[in-house]
Parts: C-alpha cells; structure tokens; sequence
C-alpha cells in the first residue's frame, strides 16, 4: 500500500482511536480513574500504514485492542499482517520505522529507561549498500566517485538515525565501510598497504584522493530527541473552542 492510500484508508482507524481517547482518556484524572478501575490507557502511534499502540495495563489488554483493530479494518477491506503484528513487553523491545525500541536500566544506575537505536536490520541495510558500492562490480569507477557515492549514502542514513543512542553504531559503520574501501582500492589498483597508504591517504589512515575525503556515518552529529510532550500538534491534541467575536 503507497503511503498517500494508507493515509486515507487508515485515517478511520485514527478517528477510530482518536475519539474513544478524547471521551475516555484526554486528562490526567480520566487515565487515573481507568487505571483504578483495572482498565488500560493508550495511544496510538502510526506513520502510513506501519502503526504502533502503546498500552498501560496488562497483555490482554493490548490482545484485546489489536482484536478492536482488526474489527475496525476489516470494514475497509485491509487485515493486520500476522507475520507483523505482535504483542510485546517494552522490555522485550521492538522494532518500528527502522528503529529499536526497548526499555533496560542505565549503565551505573538502578533507574530503567527506554533507548531508541538503529535496528539490527537497518545496520544490515546499510551495510549492504555499503557492500554493494564495494564490489568487484563496480572497480570501473573513478576512486573520488566511489568516496562521494559512499560517503553520501553513509551520512544520510545516519542523519534519519541520528537522534537515536548511534554514536557507537556510527562508529561500527564507518569501520566497516573503511574496511571495505580499502580492499577496494587494494583490488583496483593492486597494491599493498604501504602503497595504499601513501597514494589515497592524508592523515594517518583517512582515504583522502584528489581532494575527496571520505567522510562517514560518524561525521553526522548525534542529537538525542528531546520529549515536547503536547507541543507538537497531532490528531490526539483537542481542538481549542472556537471564539466568536
């Protein structure tokens, strides 16, 4: 399904949701009084037709919303994918748009706390890419191609990951592109280190060549996302009373 389809057949699911958390769920006092009550607060969380509902309370409460969303499309003539559809413990994690989500404790301390990192299956696409761009295939191109078309690749997958817990990850790329590079350049020129390092590097081991430097995943900045809670407008934030002058 092409993201501008499932925005508009799944926007019954959004006014779906929307407006039992807006009669049920919309204040502190309401979520409290449900959670008192042993009923389950949510929200949903949806970019096209990949979704998440996150659920306070117990497994059979999310068992019973994913059973309410599969009645809510069904009518639309769409079906829940089972290979794709779990309920999960935030603990256990999961993946979503690319990203690893999962609550552990922080290293020197007690407290738990949720991190967002680049999936073990986004790492392998874009190690992919990079091995790809490497291959045998491609030692036709010019050396300054190559190290523009890898860096471009590297550093704009790091920017849609670089608000999550990367840095590390950035590094473990980068390490794993220069390898691959470098094995290129041995293979298209047929040369050994000492001439690999002398003719396509400037600064100890960084592949320089005709003024192209090879720049990487870690060169993007890592800024970790910052909670606005009700400041970003979304289908959840209530319509203000209109003013009648």
């Amino acid at each position: 399904m092409s993201p501008l389809l499932a925005n508009i057949a799944l926007s019954a699911l959004d006014d779906h949701f929307v407006q039992q958390w807006q009669q049920q769920m919309a204040t502190d006092y309401q979520r409290a009084k449900r959670k008192r009550a042993g009923l389950a607060n949510w929200r949903l969380v949806r970019y096209a037709d990949d979704f998440v509902v996150m659920v306070s309370g117990e497994r059979h409460h999310a068992e019973a919303l994913r059973e309410e969303v599969a009645a809510v499309l069904a009518p639309l003539g769409l079906r829940l994918a089972p290979e794709k559809t779990r309920v999960v413990h935030i603990d256990e994690g999961l993946d979503f748009l690319g990203f690893g989500i999962r609550r552990m404790r922080k290293r020197g301390t007690s407290k738990h706390v949720v991190y967002t990192v680049p999936s073990k299956k986004a790492i392998q696409s874009i190690k992919d890419t990079v091995k790809a761009k490497t291959s045998r295939s491609t030692l036709h191109m010019a050396v300054d191609e190559l190290i523009v078309s890898l860096g471009a690749s590297l550093r704009g997958w790091a920017t849609y990951f670089r608000h999550a817990v990367a840095k590390d990850v950035f590094g473990h790329i980068d390490q794993y592109a220069w390898r691959r590079l470098t094995k290129w350049l041995r293979c298209k020129h047929r040369i050994g280190w000492k001439q690999l390092r002398r003719r396509f590097c400037d600064r100890g081991w960084r592949i320089a060549y005709k003024g192209t430097v090879f720049t990487g995943a870690a060169s993007v900045k890592v800024t970790r996302y910052r909670y606005r809670g009700s400041t970003i407008p979304t289908p959840w934030t209530p319509t203000p009373a209109a003013t009648i002058g």
